[in-house]
This record gives C-alpha cells, sequence and structure tokens, in this order.
C-alpha cells in the first residue's frame, strides 16, 4: 500500500501532468454500519458467513431481508463494491433451505456478469448447502442445459437467454416456473433506453407463464445511483416495489482527479488528444506497479488505445516489463472475454483499456486505478467507472481526462458543478410500439392471450389489445373463443434483439491465409458506419482490412494487414416530420413533440494516422441508407421570437453557422439531464425547416419508435439552454472550438443566440 502511494505522489507531482490537474479531490474512507444476523438466519449460512469473517451483516441488507420476510418486492440502491450480491444470496439461499422445492432465476446483464456471481454463489454453497447452482445462457453447452434446467434450483441467466431459449420452450420449464420464489434483477440502472423497454416487456411475459403454473415470485432489484430508483424498478416489473437505500458499506479512500489535456493550439482551442493523454496516464500507472483499467467508450478508441500502450511498453528484453494489457470490448468471442478476466483476477494482466462492458460489477480483481477517457455521458458512469477501482476496499485513484467537447470542458470549468451533479433518471418506455408489437408476438407464442386479460388485469394491460388486431389482420393471430392464438409458423423471438431494435448482426469473418474464422460480430447499423468496404477494423492488437461487407447476408470478410492508419465513418441525415403530437410552449421558443423519419448514410470516410490524429485521406462507402421512425423535440424560433430575430440578423449562412453551433452543444449537454449516453441522441438543424417554415433544431432519439428521450427532454429545456450558454460563455477560445461551437463555426453570433434562450 505505502508503495503504491508513493508512486501515486510520484506521477501526481510529475510536471507533465501536475500542470494540468484542474481539480485533485480525496474522498475520504468511511466506516460501516452493520446489524446482527436476522434471528431466523438457518444456522449453516450463519456457519458460512462466519467462516468468510463475516459477523454481521450491512443495514442495507437487513433491510432487504426484512422486506422480503414481509412478502413485498425491493431495489435496493447502493454504490459499487457494497455487498447487494449479499442482499439477493442470503434471502433466496434461505428460502431454497426451507423448502426444498423452491427455485430461483438470476438476471444478469451480461454473461460475463453471469460467471462472476456463479463463481460467488459457489462459496456459500457446499456439502451442507446443497442447493445446486446453474448457468443457463448462450454459452452454455446442449449437453449441460437439460440436467441445468431439470436440477437447477438457482438459474443464473440473462434477458437474452430468458427472452429467446427459456419462455418459449415453458413447457420443459414446468417444475422451475411452478416453483419460482425469488426473480433476481441486478444492475437495474443498466435497462434504460431500448434495452430496458425489452426487458420490461420480457417480464411482463415472464410474470404471464408464472402465473400460469401458479406462482407469484418476489423481485429484488440492484441498482446503482440514478435518481428514479423506485420508478424504473417498478416500470420493470409491473408491480410495486419497496426502496432500501440506507447504505451501510464502507467505503476505501479514493482520488478523484479531473485532467484537462494541455492546448496544442490557443486559437483553435484544440488540446492534445484525450486518447494519447489517457494512455500517458495509464502507462505511468503501469510502470508504478498500479493496476489500472482505462475506460474508452468506442470499439476504435478501445483498441488504438491498447495497441498504444502495448507499443510504449514493448522491450523484447525484459517482456514488456512483465506487463500485459488487453482491449475488452463489445464482439469479442466467449473465450476471449473469459481469458481476459481470468488474467486480471489471476494478475496476470495488469491493464484493461475497456468500452462500458466491464462498467457493470464484474469481480476482476484489485484494481487501484482507474482512468476514464472523456466523460462516458452520465454521472452514474463515471462513478461506476471509477468504482471498478478500489473494490477490495484499500485506496484508490480514479483520473478523468476530458476531451475537448463542450460537456467535458464544461466540467473542466466548474468542478464544483461536476462534484455536486446529481444522478440521472432512468427512462424506458415499454410501450414503444415496435418493442411492445414485438413481445405480443413472443407472449402469444407461449400462452393465448384472453379477452379477460387484456381488460387490465394480465401483465400487458390494456396496450396489448391494439397489437393483437394488427397482428390479427396481418393473419399472425387469430381470435377465437375469447382467445387470441398464434397462428403462424415462425418462432418471434428468434428475430427479435433485446440490445436494439434489430436483430440482424453482422458476422466477421478472418480470410486471412484461408482461415476462414469468425473474429467478432457488429449490429447493422454500426456496421455501415465501422466496417464498410476498406475500413480498417481493429481487433486485439491486430489490423485488418474489411475486403467486403455483405449486409443482405450479414457477413464481412476482413483480412490481416499492416496500415498506419485508422478510419471513420462520415454520416449525413435528413428529416421528415410524421406526425405533431404536442405543443409545448418555453417562453422562448416553441417545442413540438412528434415522430420523424430518419434517414442516415454514410457516404465518405476518411482515415486518421496513428499517434498523430491527422487526416491523411478519404473514401467513398457505397452502401444502401439506414430508415428509421422515432420520437422527436423539434425546437421551433418562430418569427416573432427574440431568437428568431437574432438568426435573421445574421443572414441565411449564420443563421446557419448559429443553428449548428447550438445544436452540437445541446446534443452534448442533453445527456447530463438524461441518462443517457450521446450517441444515444441525434440533431439536426434547418435554417428554414421546410414541414414548420421557421428555424428549426430536431433532438431526436436515435431508436426506432423513440424511448421517452425526447419526452424528457422537454422537461429540462430551461436547465438545458442555461448550461449551453455557460459553455459558450465562458470558452476561453476566440472564434469557436471542438470545447464549444466546434471549430469555424459563429462563436458570437451562437452566444447572441443562446444568451436570449436562456433568459
Amino acid at each position: 500500500m505505502e508503495k503504491t502511494a508513493s508512486a501515486l505522489q510520484k506521477i501526481l507531482t510529475d510536471p507533465g501532468f501536475a500542470p494540468y490537474i484542474v481539480e485533485e479531490r480525496l474522498l475520504p474512507a468511511t466506516g460501516g454500519e452493520t446489524v446482527p444476523f436476522p434471528t431466523d438466519l438457518d444456522s449453516r449460512l450463519a456457519a458460512r458467513l462466519w467462516n468468510r469473517g463475516i459477523a454481521e451483516i450491512y443495514t442495507h441488507q437487513g433491510s432487504v431481508w426484512a422486506a422480503l420476510q414481509q412478502g413485498r418486492n425491493v431495489v435496493v440502491l447502493t454504490p459499487t463494491a457494497s455487498g447487494k450480491t449479499l442482499c439477493y444470496n442470503l434471502p433466496t439461499l434461505q428460502a431454497l433451505l426451507r423448502d426444498d422445492k423452491a427455485r430461483a432465476l438470476y438476471l444478469f446483464p451480461t454473461k460475463a456478469l453471469s460467471q462472476d456471481q456463479q463463481s460467488e454463489l459457489n462459496e456459500l454453497v457446499g456439502a451442507d448447502i446443497p442447493i445446486k447452482v446453474s448457468t443457463y445462457d448462450g454459452d452454455t453447452p446442449d449437453s449441460l442445459r437439460v440436467a441445468a434446467r431439470d436440477t437447477g434450483r438457482i438459474i443464473i441467466s440473462n434477458p437474452d437467454m430468458l427472452h429467446a431459449g427459456i419462455l418459449p420452450n415453458h413447457p420443459r420449464w414446468i417444475k422451475f416456473f411452478s416453483n419460482l420464489k425469488y426473480i433476481v434483477i441486478d444492475e437495474a440502472h443498466a435497462y434504460r433506453g431500448v434495452l430496458g423497454s425489452h426487458v420490461a416487456d420480457v417480464l411482463r411475459r415472464l410474470r404471464r407463464v408464472c402465473a400460469f403454473y401458479g406462482s407469484t415470485p418476489q423481485f429484488i432489484l440492484c441498482s446503482a445511483t440514478i435518481a428514479n430508483p423506485r420508478e424504473l424498478a417498478e416500470t420493470l416489473i409491473g408491480g410495486e416495489v419497496s426502496l432500501v437505500d440506507n447504505n451501510g458499506a464502507p467505503r476505501g479512500e479514493k482520488r478523484i482527479i479531473l485532467y484537462n489535456p494541455p492546448l496544442v493550439d490557443a486559437v483553435q482551442g484544440i488540446r492534445r488528444s484525450v486518447v494519447t493523454e489517457s494512455r500517458r496516464w495509464m502507462l505511468a500507472f503501469l510502470k508504478g506497479g498500479i493496476k489500472t483499467i482505462l475506460f474508452a467508450h468506442s470499439r476504435v478508441k478501445t483498441e488504438v488505445a491498447a495497441a498504444y500502450v502495448n507499443e510504449d511498453l514493448a522491450n523484447i528484453y525484459t517482456d514488456n516489463s512483465r506487463i500485459r494489457v488487453e482491449a475488452y470490448r463489445g464482439g469479442l468471442l466467449p473465450n476471449e472475454r473469459r481469458e481476459i478476466e481470468k488474467g486480471l483476477r489471476e494478475g496476470s494482466i495488469r491493464g484493461v483499456v475497456s468500452t462500458n462492458a466491464l462498467e457493470l460489477g464484474i469481480d476482476i480483481g484489485g484494481l487501484d486505478a482507474s482512468v476514464v477517457a472523456g466523460f462516458p455521458g452520465s454521472f452514474n458512469s463515471f462513478w461506476q467507472q471509477s468504482g471498478r477501482a478500489g473494490r477490495r476496499g484499500g485506496s484508490s485513484v480514479a483520473v478523468f481526462v476530458a476531451s475537448s467537447s463542450p460537456l467535458d470542458q464544461f466540467i473542466m470549468n466548474d468542478p464544483e458543478w461536476f462534484f455536486r451533479g446529481l444522478p440521472e433518471e432512468a427512462r424506458i418506455n415499454p410501450d414503444n410500439p415496435y418493442i411492445l408489437t414485438d413481445h405480443v408476438k413472443c407472449a402469444a407464442f407461449e400462452l393465448p392471450f384472453t379477452d379477460e386479460e387484456l381488460g387490465g388485469s394480465g401483465a400487458f394491460g390494456t396496450g396489448a389489445r391494439d397489437v393483437l388486431e394488427y397482428l390479427e389482420e396481418d393473419g399472425v393471430v387469430r381470435h377465437t373463443g375469447a382467445r387470441w392464438h398464434w397462428a403462424d409458423r415462425s418462432f418471434p423471438a428468434e428475430g427479435i434483439s433485446l440490445r436494439s431494435a434489430l436483430a440482424d448482426n453482422v458476422v466477421i469473418v478472418d480470410v486471412t491465409a484461408g482461415r476462414n474464422a469468425v473474429i467478432g460480430e457488429m449490429d447493422r447499423p454500426s456496421a455501415k458506419e465501422l466496417i464498410f468496404k476498406n475500413a480498417v477494423y481493429m481487433h486485439r492488437g491486430r489490423q485488418y482490412l474489411v475486403e467486403s461487407l455483405d449486409i443482405p447476408n450479414r457477413k464481412c470478410l476482413v483480412r490481416e494487414a499492416e496500415v498506419n492508419y485508422f478510419t471513420d465513418g462520415l454520416v449525413k441525415t435528413d428529416i421528415k416530420v410524421l406526425t405533431e403530437d404536442e405543443t409545448l410552449d418555453f417562453g422562448v421558443c416553441t417545442g413540438v413533440l412528434g415522430d420523424v423519419l430518419v434517414r442516415s448514410q454514410a457516404a465518405k470516410f476518411k482515415k486518421i494516422r496513428f499517434h498523430t490524429h491527422e487526416n491523411v485521406g478519404y473514401g467513398d462507402i457505397d452502401l444502401p441508407e439506414e430508415e428509421m421512425q422515432t420520437r422527436s423535440l423539434a425546437l421551433l424560433f418562430g418569427n416573432t421570437s427574440a431568437a428568431a430575430t437574432v438568426l435573421a440578423s445574421a443572414g441565411e449562412d449564420g443563421a446557419g453557422s448559429i443553428l449548428a453551433g447550438a445544436g452540437t452543444l445541446i446534443k452534448h449537454m442533453a445527456p447530463v439531464f438524461l441518462l443517457c449516453d450521446p450517441r444515444d441522441l441525434g440533431m439536426a438543424e434547418r435554417v428554414r425547416d421546410p414541414h414548420f417554415g421557421v428555424p428549426a433544431l430536431y433532438i431526436y432519439d436515435k431508436y426506432p419508435g423513440g424511448t421517452g428521450l425526447a419526452e424528457s427532454l422537454g422537461r429540462h429545456t430551461g436547465e438545458l439552454f442555461r448550461s449551453v450558454y455557460r459553455v459558450v460563455a465562458e470558452c476561453p477560445c476566440k472564434e469557436g472550438c471542438p470545447s464549444c461551437v466546434g471549430p469555424g463555426e459563429n462563436k458570437g453570433g451562437t452566444a447572441a443566440f443562446l444568451r436570449v434562450l436562456q433568459k
């Protein structure tokens, strides 16, 4: 511990870092609050806890136990590494020991978390606690699935497998569903947006099947800090939930550092690359013996940053100083993920560069430092990522390395605002018409709907009737004898992905030297922007050139290559208004909520040189456009408003620059008020909008049907306008830069425009 502290102090006083540390804040260690074991706790469980050095449980663990014994559903809200696992393991094991027929279902958002939690449970059960724990997910061999289904007392799975593998085959699970006592939903805050809307509908289907077999299981949900935990939990499970938020867990000392990379061009406001600076921090930590995780937030940045760090460490005489660093992201094969997780736990891997895939509570050993490369889109995500270091209770450090984005620079200009930042709300919309239709299909396949349950008594309430009538017209279901029966030969769950509104992933195949080996996969919209023909695809330190992208057959062929650049697709967007559902008066402008049709196309790509990040050329992309119907909030600046006067005085070209600058700021700042990533929102500006006939800014959900983000944003426009005005007013650049309105845009005009809006 002293060696780590000494290495950290040396780094923090290094002249290469110290002048650019904007804020350094020490969060002191806090003690825990405990209560005795419940008086009715099974003696075998008590003995297990004693053997692990646990003499009492935390107060929030005791509160969860008490609420469950009263028959209530519970959501527990506590920080990372606060013992949430024991909140559900203790009551579940107690119930299964008392009733040898009882079953429990654990749902985790990722397969990696499922594997991690099985290891945790295996430490609690044994010969004296004869409860079989089985993992049932896409990686479970067929030879083990039957045994898991028939004899598993606790089934560990994920919503995807529940949706596509378990619920459609519920007759094989009669014993399990008939005796289901508890359903555990861990990392509930991860179920927001599209995924959360899907999962809420999957849980509606689960409740229907349970009711059919005569069980009414209790739900235990665990969440990191969000503003509306009870609301999210109740929307997810469709029932009342008790909130437990009296965190009794101790916390180790944590140092939070806000670091703003140095300017390389003060006039244009250009700073050193966030990837380059994050790499420097990670390298310094690793060389100081500090085990580190770097969050890079995109697949490309993750691979690039890991490659940079390994290049810097490269030394054939010392085997890279015996420091191994890996990239961890979506699209890796299961054996690759587990190899990296195991290496982190055992210590053979000293550093990992990850997307938010490792943000959730996977036990990856005793990390001492977390480097967050750019604001991850929400305070919730930042504290989750910073919490990946220090999980063993010792001191730790988290470094937030700012990018040039408006939000990051806003934080650097007002660190107090960052530290007092309130947790965001998590929004889902299980009645999204696209998502609801998908799951009503699946539910009808599983069990016929009755007219009675469509009257409001069923899991889907009254919302399913319109969908069923539509499906009847389409010949997919038929209504007879007061029941709605599935009437199609298809297997609906097979074609529905919970992770997006599209189920058609593209498989990436390495054809180097005739290998024909699958090395990853990617959703179709992302594939069009990232693995088009002649794109550079990076995978665990290797570079590949894309030979072909076959969208109809969902296949991408790549070949190993050594190039000195990576690629980035450039997307153009067009919007058409379909409906005007609600008009909102914001005083300074008008808002219109409605449906829009968004057409997007990646038409060109640029080549970006490694290390210098200079643009070294362009290429064409020949792929069909994507169409999406979604929800939008259109901000209209009518002819009589003061904002319209500012735009009119700037002329048409100047007005376009002002709207583009304001739109850039709004898109980057809006995620502060919503629990979402900036990539969840789209933005488009129109100087003379063809539909409304006035200047307009469109902010829309980047998911078919929308997920409630546009509606939620309508409640925060006042705060949003004030925040974006502060960003542009406080930015030190002269004429616009990446940290405010963007280089080359009209900073003065945009400031005048936003000054009017924030009043």
